[in-house]
């Protein structure tokens, strides 16, 4: 371990010194009322791990606005209450019945590495994923019910960017699953929102339920 653990780089370390200096130094009543009062965000996002979407900078987001949950492919697992670990399950468990959030937001969006995973594993073209050691394939299992919906379009990039859809309804439907989500939004408590980002053209769509569409928001 010692051998293995090493000090930030340089320039990490800059960064903070930075941040330090500048934006905690002229908001430094906002986070210490942040870590006395405790957080308050009225939103959760549910993201991918791809580090070209910005969320909070996406939605113009303060320190304390938003419950961020990242992942592979911004996917939601169906509820399963096994006793086994479950990160994403656990933290909607958290901002629904603890943080009380009043709108849980699924995030998907173009050229997601997840998303072409899940296809080629799905399609034979990847065999390493569909391995029970693999962590990717059994996270992207998830979405096999969405591949099925976009299995005969005929043009790849087209496929892609119908299930990088599908990978933002799948979750969405899947949240309405879990019991304690259910019972928020029937009490009008929690409102769900389903959005897809194309990174290259800075274009935002959301997921319309009734005509089961994503339309430009």
């Amino acid at each position: 371990m010692e051998r293995l653990v090493k000090p930030l780089p340089d320039y990490l370390v800059s960064r903070y010194e930075g941040w330090k200096a500048t934006r905690y130094e002229q908001n430094k009543s906002w986070y210490r009322r942040l870590a006395d009062e405790g957080q308050r965000p009225p939103m959760m996002v549910i993201a991918c791990c791809d580090s070209r979407v910005n969320v909070n900078e996406l939605f113009g987001a303060q320190t304390g606005d938003i419950f961020l949950h990242r992942n592979i492919a911004n996917l939601v697992p169906p509820f399963e209450p096994d006793g086994d670990p479950h990160g994403t399950s656990a933290a909607i468990e958290y901002a629904v019945t603890v943080l009380k959030v009043a709108h849980l937001i699924v995030v998907g969006h173009s050229n997601c590495g997840g998303v072409a995973g899940c296809l080629d594993m799905c399609s034979g073209k990847m065999p390493e994923l569909e391995e029970k050691s693999s962590f990717i394939g059994r996270w992207l299992d998830i979405l096999r019910p969405g591949f099925e919906r976009v299995r005969d379009i005929e043009d790849p990039e087209a496929q892609k960017r119908a299930l990088e859809r599908e990978a933002v309804v799948e979750s969405l439907s899947n949240l309405i699953g879990f019991p304690f989500v259910q019972s928020a939004i029937e009490s009008e408590e929690l409102s769900l929102h389903g959005l897809w980002f194309d990174i290259r053209e800075g274009v935002l769509e959301g997921y319309s339920p009734t005509a089961k569409v994503f339309e430009p928001v």
